[in-house]
């Protein structure tokens, strides 16, 4: 179960590189409206011990801090990423985050890209939306097609729908990366290779025309037990069509 400081790292990311991360969710806690199965931060009813979120000024001052001893130190940055212990988005103050994360990238790390993986249910949010189109790299997460496959492999909070959310991307007009994990699970009765998940989801594809779509599996311990991950090999023959149409793809095992 990973609990990460306000700002973290740098990790190596299989998808970014050298990744400095911010969590703008509790240090010791967990806030996320999924919870999907192979979450490395735990399910959420084990994250409650902890619900105080970090303002806009303590990001601030957090990451200016470590941006200027990374640079004392030589460390190059290839991401500053959202990411942390659940949902960012959900943080009140993430529009002025982003415009204040901007600035300090621009003066400390200029050759770094702002990266925010999200579960995209606050894309319809105008707010957020506008605070997204800023970054670099917008990576927005849907694992299935349909509203009864996403409860099963990421929970949702009531409310949730796919429709609204592929509506919602399309306002990027392409300009976005799609994110999607690969799994198998008896116990959740969900594989991803099945044509109920892949050719809905190819579909999804098709309507919003991502930049790019990294596709990849799981790779830590999970909270749901006997969850099974995808090879590379296997990850690039189901998704061959896209690569076929001319998609840009990345798989990470």
């Amino acid at each position: 179960m990973i609990r990460e400081e306000t700002v973290f790292g740098p990790i190596f990311s299989r998808r970014l590189g050298t990744s400095l991360g911010i969590n703008l969710l509790p240090q010791k806690g967990k806030i996320c409206n999924f919870d999907c199965i192979y979450c490395e931060c735990g399910w959420n009813k084990d994250g409650r011990n902890d619900t105080v979120l970090p303002t806009a000024a303590k990001v601030r001052a957090d990451l200016e801090n470590m941006l200027e001893h990374l640079r004392r130190q030589e460390v190059k940055v290839d991401s500053i990423t959202f990411s942390g212990d659940g949902e960012p988005t959900l943080n009140p103050e993430f529009p002025q985050i982003i415009d204040d994360t901007l600035a300090l990238r621009d003066q400390l790390a200029p050759t770094a890209k702002v990266s925010v993986l999200s579960n995209a249910t606050r894309v319809h949010l105008p707010e957020v939306f506008k605070a997204l189109c800023k970054v670099d790299n917008p990576i927005m997460k849907i694992d299935a097609p349909t509203n009864e496959l996403i409860a099963r492999i990421n929970k949702p909070a009531p409310g949730y729908d796919i429709a609204r959310v592929v509506e919602a991307l399309k306002q990027f007009k392409g300009n976005f990366i799609l994110q999607t994990c690969m799994l198998r699970s008896k116990e959740y009765d969900f594989d991803s290779s099945r044509p109920e998940v892949l050719d809905g989801w190819m579909e999804i594809v098709r309507q919003l025309r991502p930049r790019e779509i990294m596709v990849y599996t799981i790779d830590r311990p999970t909270p749901a037990q006997g969850l099974e991950k995808f090879t590379v090999e296997e990850m690039t023959a189901l998704v061959q069509p896209l690569i076929d149409e001319g998609f840009k793809l990345q798989i990470k095992g």
